[in-house]
């Protein structure tokens, strides 16, 4: 479903907001790596955000998204103070771990592997 433009506008406030708050409350940096807000997505009815969480150099991100969780009253509250004036309701916050780098790195592996069999089945001919 192609999202609306209130829905990409909500997502753009909540996605600058998000990203200060992580770095006021530190939760950018966690146990040696490094946490961004990679994309963040609105249902229709405003009333639900999806964000997702890119993960660099994270001993765990599974753990990592668990510590953000509980914390996320924390942030929904800073958050709701921030944005009062340009929202009606602040949506339900989910956090979910964003693996399309990992696919993409995973689908360059691919290519050269399939590459590299190509150019030993051309010098064997």
């Amino acid at each position: 479903m192609i999202e609306g433009k209130r829905q990409k506008q909500v997502a753009a406030v909540l996605e600058k907001d998000l990203n200060d708050i992580f770095q006021r409350l530190g939760l950018s940096m966690q146990n040696g790596g490094m946490v961004s807000i990679s994309s963040v997505r609105i249902t229709p009815d405003l009333f639900d955000a999806r964000i997702y969480l890119s993960f660099y150099k994270v001993a765990d991100p599974v753990k990592t998204l668990n510590t953000i969780q509980e914390k996320s009253w924390e942030i929904k509250k800073e958050l709701t103070a921030r944005v009062r004036h340009q929202l009606r309701s602040m949506p339900q916050l989910n956090f979910f771990i964003d693996d399309t780098l990992d696919y993409v790195d995973k689908m360059e592996q691919l290519f050269k592997d399939i590459n590299k069999e190509d150019e030993k089945n051309k010098e064997n001919k």
